[in-house]
C-alpha cells in the first residue's frame, strides 16, 4: 500500500508541475499533506514536516547567505573577466552561447556545489539568452546536466556518501570512473552544441555592429542596479521577441542585427522590468577594482574551507556573506541595499526548501521511500545477480530522481551491494555503478540547487523538468555504457 502511495505521489506531483496546475511550492506542500492522510498517518503529518524542515534547516541557511555571499561579488565585480571571457568567447552565436553555458557551469562546478555553479552560470548567462532571444530552458538543462555529471567529484557529496555507505577509499570509487565520466562530460558539450546549432536555426543568424566583438559588456541579473549606458554587442538590447521561459521564444529572420543598447529598442524584449534583467555598466557604482584581490582571496578560502570541510557549510556562507558585505559596503545603508537586491531570489530559493520539506518529511516519515525502494529490489529477477553492477547503474536514475541521495546511498545502496556480493560482484563496482545517475539527479524536485536555477532563470519548473529529463537521463545512459565498455562497471 505504501509503495503504491509513494509512486503515485510522485507522480501525482510531476503531472501536476508539469501541466502548470500548481505551483511548485503548493505542489510540494499540499499532496504529501494528502497523501499523508490517504496512508491513514495525517495525525503525525505535523511530526514529519517538522523532522523535514530540521533536517533541510541547514541547507536552506547555506544558499540564503551563498545567494547573498555570490550576490555580492558579482556586484562588486569578482566575476567581470570570467564573464568578459565568455562573452568574448560566445560573441552573438546561439551555438557559441550553449556551449559557453556548458563549459562555465562544467569549470564552476569544481567547488562541489550546485548551488553556487547555477549562481555564477545563470548570473553569466541569462543577459546574453534574453538578448538573443534564446530558449531558457535550454540554459537550465545544459547546466543542469553538466553539474550533473561533475557533482560525482569526491567532495561533491555522491562518491563520499557511497565510500562511506559500504566503507570504501573515495579515491578508489572515483578515480577509475574519470574516462567514463570525461565521456559523459564530453556528451554534454556534444548536446549543448546539438542544441545550440538548434537554437542558432531558430532566431537566425545573428549579426553584430561593428566593433562588438572587441569589447562585450559585462552583465549580469537580479542585482537592483539600474542599467547602465553604452552598452556593446555581447549585451545589445532586445530581440522585441517577449521571449517566455520556454522554447516557444519568437522567431527572428535570418540575418538579423542585433541592435545596440541605446538605440530606442527595449531591452529583453521591452520586458526588462518584469523579468528583472539589469545590465551592469563596467562603471557601476557597486564595483570595487581596489578590493578585487580580497573578494578573490575570500572567495578561494572560502571553497578551500568548504572542500576541507573545516566548518559546516551554512557557518561558511554565513561567516563569508558577512565579512563581504562588511569589507566591500561599510557603511550601514549599502548593506542593507545589497541585501534587499538580493531579497527576491533568498526568499524563493528558501520557501522552496522548506516547502520540499514537507515533502521529504513525508516520503520519509510514512515510511513510503523504503517501501519504494524495498519493492525495486525485490523485483530484480535472480538471474540478474551477476550483473548486479548494471542493474544498480539502472536503478540509480530513478532512485536518485525520486529519492534523496542520503536515503539511496544509506538506505539502497548497501542492500544492492549485498545482493553483488552473494554474486561475486565487487562492492567497488556496485559503488561506481551508484554514481550513473547524478545527471539526472541535479534536476530532481527533492534537490534545493535546482529552484536556485529555475529561480533565478525564471523558468517553470515544469518547463525545465520536461525538457531536461530525458537529455539528463541519456547523459547518464552513456557514463553507464562508457563505464562498461571500459572495464570500470
Amino acid at each position: 500500500m505504501l509503495t503504491f502511495l509513494g509512486f503515485a505521489m510522485i507522480a501525482t506531483f510531476l503531472v501536476l508541475i508539469m501541466l502548470k496546475k500548481m505551483s511548485p511550492i503548493a505542489a510540494l506542500v499540499l499532496i504529501p499533506a494528502l497523501f499523508c492522510v490517504f496512508a491513514g498517518k495525517g495525525a503525525h503529518l505535523g511530526d514529519y514536516v517538522i523532522d523535514g524542515v530540521g533536517k533541510l534547516a541547514p541547507t536552506a541557511a547555506m544558499l540564503m547567505f551563498a545567494i547573498v555571499y555570490f550576490g555580492v561579488m558579482i556586484d562588486v565585480g569578482l566575476f567581470d573577466p570570467i564573464v568578459k571571457g565568455i562573452l568574448r568567447f560566445c560573441k552573438a552565436d546561439p551555438m557559441r552561447v550553449v556551449v559557453g553555458t556548458a563549459v562555465l557551469a562544467a569549470i564552476v562546478s569544481l567547488d562541489g556545489d550546485g548551488s553556487t555553479t547555477f549562481m555564477i552560470t545563470v548570473s553569466a548567462m541569462y543577459p546574453l539568452y534574453k538578448r538573443l532571444g534564446l530558449s531558457l530552458v535550454v540554459m537550465t538543462g545544459v547546466a543542469a546536466t553538466a553539474n550533473g555529471v561533475m557533482n560525482t567529484l569526491p567532495w561533491g557529496g555522491p562518491t563520499a556518501r557511497a565510500a562511506t555507505a559500504l566503507k570504501l577509499d573515495a579515491a578508489d570509487i572515483f578515480v577509475p570512473m574519470i574516462p567514463a565520466l570525461a565521456v559523459g562530460l564530453l556528451s554534454v558539450f556534444v548536446l549543448a552544441y546539438v542544441l545550440g546549432l538548434r537554437e542558432r536555426r531558430r532566431v537566425g543568424t545573428l549579426v553584430l555592429p561593428s566593433g562588438a566583438d572587441e569589447e562585450p559588456e559585462l552583465v549580469t541579473v537580479g542585482t537592483g542596479i539600474g542599467a547602465g549606458t553604452g552598452t556593446t554587442a555581447a549585451t545589445a538590447a532586445g530581440t522585441g521577441a517577449g521571449t517566455a521561459a520556454g522554447s516557444g521564444s519568437a522567431e527572428r529572420p535570418a540575418g538579423t542585427a542585433v541592435p545596440a543598447a541605446g538605440s530606442g529598442a527595449p531591452a529583453s524584449g521591452g520586458d526588462a522590468g518584469e523579468e528583472g534583467f539589469q545590465g551592469l555598466d563596467p562603471r557601476r557604482a557597486t564595483l570595487r577594482p581596489r578590493l578585487y584581490w580580497f573578494n578573490a582571496g575570500l572567495t578561494v578560502a572560502l571553497l578551500t574551507a568548504m572542500i576541507m570541510e573545516l566548518l559546516p557549510i551554512p557557518v561558511l556562507f554565513l561567516l563569508g556573506a558577512a565579512l563581504a558585505l562588511t569589507v566591500n559596503f561599510p557603511h550601514m545603508p549599502d548593506q542593507k541595499a545589497r541585501i534587499a537586491a538580493h531579497a527576491d531570489n533568498v526568499l524563493n530559493v528558501a520557501g522552496m526548501v522548506f516547502a520540499a520539506a514537507v515533502f521529504t518529511g513525508v516520503l520519509s516519515g510514512t515510511g513510503m521511500v523504503k517501501h519504494m525502494a524495498d519493492w525495486l529490489v525485490g523485483a530484480i529477477p535472480e538471474g540478474m545477480g551477476p550483473h548486479m553492477a548494471l542493474v544498480t547503474g539502472l536503478l540509480s536514475l530513478p532512485l536518485t530522481y525520486f529519492m534523496s541521495n542520503d536515503g539511496f546511498y544509506f538506505g539502497v545502496l548497501p542492500v544492492l551491494a549485498e545482493a553483488g556480493a552473494a554474486h561475486g560482484v565487487s562492492p567497488l563496482e556496485i559503488a561506481r555503478a551508484s554514481l550513473v545517475g547524478q545527471a539526472l539527479h541535479m534536476s530532481s524536485p527533492l534537490v534545493p540547487a535546482v529552484y536556485v536555477l529555475v529561480g533565478m532563470a525564471k523558468v517553470e519548473f515544469g518547463d525545465h523538468t520536461r525538457f531536461t529529463v530525458k537529455w539528463a537521463a541519456l547523459t547518464c545512459l552513456v557514463v553507464l555504457a562508457a563505464g562498461m565498455v571500459f572495464g570500470i562497471i
